[in-house]
């Protein structure tokens, strides 16, 4: 239901970028582009998205739209980019939640992203044995997964992601918070006539919502 949810609110953002004949360059407006979540912001400035590597919603993003990148080397050096792996979504969202969080743990994010999502979007990720394939195919050496999979930090970046899941109520993906504060809302964007305007909005929103 979740990923029908989000993929229909996709479907008719679809629709309105080639329908919306207004373009929308304003600074972000509370309660359209996003939503307020919090009375106070965090200590820490800091960009927070929740995807999962079975989402092909989290795959545009990623790769043909590279939004998170892009928020990514605009911030400031004091704000924090992080990315956490909702477990709600695919038959082995829970090991994929783990292997990021080992991923995360090994500082080694930039290695294993790439190959994870794709094998995710071709739903050939079928046992935790896959994904230590993965790991190690992409220089991580079977000490270091071994060792780390079920390791006391490992366990607590897992606790750390699905309990931020639990206090964000996070139910689709993906979802950019800022500053613990400010939920990008996906439906503020749909005035937006092209796809491109889309993501630089959304890319905008998320920059200016780090200096409020």
């Amino acid at each position: 239901m979740k990923k029908l949810v989000l993929k229909t609110a996709f479907v008719a953002l679809s629709a309105l970028f080639t329908l919306n004949a207004s373009a929308n360059t304003s600074a972000p407006v509370a309660n359209k582009e996003y939503i307020q979540v919090k009375e106070t912001p965090s200590t820490q400035k800091e960009v927070l998205e929740f995807f999962s590597f079975y989402c092909p919603h989290c795959y545009d993003f990623e790769f043909q739209y590279k939004i998170p990148s892009t928020i990514k080397a605009g911030l400031d050096k004091d704000v924090v980019f992080k990315q956490y792996h909702v477990d709600f979504l695919g038959r082995q969202s829970e090991s994929l939640t783990r292997a990021w969080a080992l991923a995360m743990a090994l500082g080694v994010e930039d290695k294993v992203k790439t190959p994870l999502f794709e094998a995710a979007q071709k739903d050939s990720i079928k046992s935790m044995e896959d994904i230590r394939a993965i790991f190690l195919a992409n220089g991580i050496t079977a000490e270091q997964f071994d060792g780390g999979i079920n390791s006391f930090a490992v366990n607590g970046l897992v606790n750390k992601q699905t309990q931020a899941v639990k206090e964000f109520n996070v139910r689709g993906v993906p979802a950019f918070y800022v500053n613990e504060q400010y939920q990008l809302n996906l439906e503020g964007f749909s005035d937006s006539r092209t796809t491109e305007e889309f993501v630089k909005r959304y890319i905008d929103a998320a920059l200016f919502l780090v200096k409020k």
